[in-house]
């Protein structure tokens, strides 16, 4: 089937016990037991839940995989998939990673023995050289945040994999409509559901794809024994997103290229980031591995004065963190979504205190240029 019929279709289908065409929100604790040792599937709501078990279904099918599992936020995600490691394993990362996961790993996962280099993920030398004996995994985001850098998958799974190292890609800002990283030879693959797949914001989960069965019994385990879950409702929201997954993409495609565009010939701004542009220098990557460029870009204002002139005043956009909704969001990386991340690197890497980054909605794109056209107007 098409990617539109499974996301409206799999893991969605008809309520067999009333013919609802939703799926219902199994909003329960527990399940009662036929006799001792006799069940319909379903024991306790933290190791498995109906609603739960349609979505893990849907976003695996999306992202061709064989196993999905959905968990409490995007971080949730990526820790569990971290807890496959031991103490005195090697993780190779990008240098431009979201600071969230910075943050997890520099300052949390590091207390556990976890070793950790960061490194450009698009200069697969820089990769190879990273690498160690005791090195397991190569994680990966393709565009970055908030630079939008692309990494060759398909080369960096080739990479890893002659070291017996798992590549797991943060496909959070293209998600499975615009890029399938399992087809390319990724192990693994982590979302934010939080993000476009829910496309609504009004919910926060994470989830983790992958097709091995030996890792997939290892994080079903972790997902029951840590207990980080996706609860029912929250469920429901995302697959309830996931039904206009395709189209949404779409607009936020068109949409995203057209602002990008914009800027690009704006006299005050210095530099657009978004892989859609041929001036971006892993545009010809981005056309072979994606099927679209997404909606989200960065713009240089040139100082933190100027930034703070656009933030403040924007009007139809709205000042905050997170992205992939219908509305467009409009950030403040080096404050906000990478405050965590020291202001050296953050420098190194391309994130200045002029920085400014858009999450593209689905509203009328003239309404849009607009709205950041009399923002920049006023710096």
């Amino acid at each position: 089937m098409g990617f539109s019929t499974d996301a409206i279709h799999v893991g969605q289908e008809p309520d067999p016990a009333t013919g609802a065409i939703i799926v219902p929100i199994y909003q329960t604790s527990t399940f009662v037991q036929e006799e001792l040792g006799k069940h319909k599937g379903y024991e306790y709501a933290r190791t498995s839940n109906p609603t739960r078990a349609a979505l893990e279904k849907n976003l695996a099918a999306l992202e061709r995989g064989r196993y999905g599992f959905a968990f409490a936020s995007g971080m949730a995600a990526i820790n569990a998939l971290m807890t496959l490691l031991k103490a005195g394993d090697h993780v190779v990362a990008g240098h431009n990673l979201y600071g969230g996961s910075f943050r997890l790993f520099d300052k949390i996962l590091k207390d556990f023995g976890l070793e950790f280099s960061y490194v450009n993920t698009c200069r697969l030398v820089e990769v190879e050289k990273a690498f160690r004996p005791n090195t397991r995994i190569l994680f990966i985001e393709t565009p970055t945040n908030p630079v939008m850098e692309i990494t060759d998958i398909a080369a960096a799974a080739k990479l890893a994999h002659g070291r017996k190292v798992l590549l797991a890609v943060d496909n959070t800002f293209m998600c499975p409509y615009f890029q399938r990283p399992l087809e390319l030879g990724a192990d693994v693959v982590v979302h934010s559901t939080t993000k476009y797949l829910n496309g609504h914001s009004d919910g926060v989960g994470g989830a983790v794809i992958l097709n091995d069965p030996t890792l997939a019994d290892r994080l079903k385990f972790v997902q029951n024994a840590a207990g980080a879950i996706l609860g029912p409702f929250d469920s429901w929201l995302v697959l309830r997103g996931v039904k206009t997954l395709a189209v949404r993409m779409e607009r936020h495609n068109s949409n995203g290229l057209k602002v990008a565009q914009h800027l690009a010939g704006h006299p005050k701004v210095n530099k657009v980031y978004y892989p859609g542009l041929p001036s971006h220098p892993q545009h010809d990557l981005a056309r072979r591995q994606m099927t679209g460029f997404g909606g989200m870009l960065a713009f240089e204002t040139g100082s933190l004065e100027n930034a703070r002139g656009v933030l403040n005043s924007v009007r139809l956009c709205s000042l905050a963190e997170s992205l992939g909704g219908v509305e467009t969001l409009i950030s403040h990386p080096a404050t906000m979504t990478h405050a965590s991340v020291p202001p050296e690197d953050r420098q190194r890497i391309g994130i200045t205190d002029g920085l400014v980054r858009i999450s593209v909605g689905i509203e009328d794109v003239e309404d849009i240029t607009a709205d950041i056209d009399q923002a920049l107007a006023k710096i």
